[in-house]
């Protein structure tokens, strides 16, 4: 294909600037909840993003990288003209990675998946055709940014409801607190470790069958549980504390499971939005490089560092912002209630990762606060803040899907 090389490396150039806007904007999705409950400061999640972050994407990514990358479009319509996928993909990395720029500028939490899902359909469907978007598949992955915050809701209740049930609201909810705690960070590291061993090791070339998988899960969740144990044990708890506020030695306690629960959303959000960056620069290299729109094809290793290096960089220049913004306006979060929240959303993102589909982390999310603030009571949530963050998610798409259709004809003028 002619310009070859520059083709490749605008789309590395584009991916990583995708990569960027990511941990820029979205991973304040992952630490939120960490840094609103005050269990971390803005520092220790940042540290926290940048390693598991980073592990989640290398390790777990390649999933929804390859429906990202070629199950949104027909690859039958690019076949005549390849040249028009590689333009697409190239403007589509380009118009979402400017709008998580303008977004993150100004502290906005927008779906960074919206905004590449966006953008793809917008340059398919008028750069190209109507029906060269795989419409059946856009509408799996909108129907599951409904079921993802429903499913993290109902989780994120159910785990908050378990709290109140076997610590909160017993007549020794601290000496509850130092025995549950430890269940509850076994859960955590069980339900990571499962998927990562089943899903996420054969991208580094190691396969595991299912029991083995169940048994080292299992594993890595007790030696996770029985470091926690020590921790807490560790604790130098202060009795007077609690005459201000009667659970501040237990929220202390559940701040070292909120340590546990931080690690795990961020390793199932790199695991997930990864690909809203380097599914389209797959894509690029793939076609540039064989000349030919190809099916599936396995998702080059150095794809996926390119975008894990991105979104640690994007996270260490302008994070901090959406990461306030987002931790402290929904509702009042302590450990307690940002563990049940965090821990359902973790689940819930892994999940899809493992099947490949790319929900939205946000909404996965703010629908595991929302199930939190209903277990506690309508009252505690903040309506305007949520009703905002409803309207940048509408925004979001259309945004992207405008900025990629001006990209896309710009980039195809470009190298005709």
């Amino acid at each position: 294909m002619p310009h070859a090389e520059l083709l490749i490396g605008l789309a590395c150039a584009f991916g990583l600037f995708m990569a960027w806007g990511v941990g820029a904007n979205d991973v304040a999705n992952a630490m939120s909840t960490s840094v609103g409950s005050k269990a971390v400061t803005i520092r220790q999640a940042i540290l926290i993003a940048a390693v598991f972050e980073f592990a989640g994407a290398w390790l777990a990514g390649g999933e929804v990288t390859a429906t990202i990358r070629s199950g949104m479009v027909d690859a039958e319509r690019f076949a005549a003209t390849p040249e028009l996928l590689v333009y697409g993909m190239l403007a589509s990395l380009l118009a979402s990675g400017l709008w998580l720029l303008i977004a993150s500028h100004n502290g906005w939490p927008v779906s960074t998946t919206h905004s590449i899902v966006g953008a793809i359909v917008g340059f398919a469907a008028i750069g190209v055709g109507v029906d060269s978007v795989h419409w059946e598949k856009i509408g799996t992955i909108v129907l599951s940014w409904v079921i993802s915050p429903v499913l993290a809701g109902v989780l994120s209740y159910i785990l908050f409801v378990s709290v109140q049930r076997l610590i909160i609201g017993t007549e020794h909810p601290l000496q509850m607190a130092i025995r549950y705690v430890p269940g509850y960070i076994f859960l955590t590291g069980f339900i990571v470790a499962l998927v990562t061993m089943l899903k996420g090791l054969k991208h580094v070339g190691l396969q595991v069958s299912g029991p083995q998988a169940v048994g080292l899960a299992f594993l890595v969740g007790v030696v996770i549980a029985v470091i926690g144990a020590v921790r807490i044990r560790r604790l130098h708890l202060d009795p007077y504390a609690d005459r201000r506020f009667h659970y501040a030695n237990v929220e202390r306690v559940f701040g070292v499971l909120m340590l546990i629960t931080a690690c795990a959303m961020a390793f199932a959000h790199g695991s997930n939005d990864v690909a809203n960056a380097v599914g389209p620069l797959s894509a690029v290299v793939s076609v540039v490089s064989s000349g030919a729109v190809t099916g599936k094809a396995p998702v080059p290793s150095w794809i996926l560092l390119i975008g894990a290096i991105g979104i640690v960089v994007g996270l260490l220049t302008f994070g901090q912002k959406v990461i306030a913004t987002v931790g402290t306006r929904i509702t009042e979060l302590t450990p307690s209630r940002g563990f049940a929240a965090t821990l359902a959303a973790a689940t819930t993102v892994v999940l899809a990762s493992a099947t490949g589909l790319p929900i939205s982390t946000t909404h996965t999310l703010v629908g595991a606060v929302l199930g939190v603030g209903i277990a506690r009571g309508i009252a505690s949530l903040d309506m305007k803040v949520i009703r905002n963050i409803f309207m940048s998610w509408l925004v979001t798409l259309p945004v992207g899907a405008a900025f990629s259709i001006v990209a896309f004809y710009a980039i195809k003028a470009a190298f005709s």
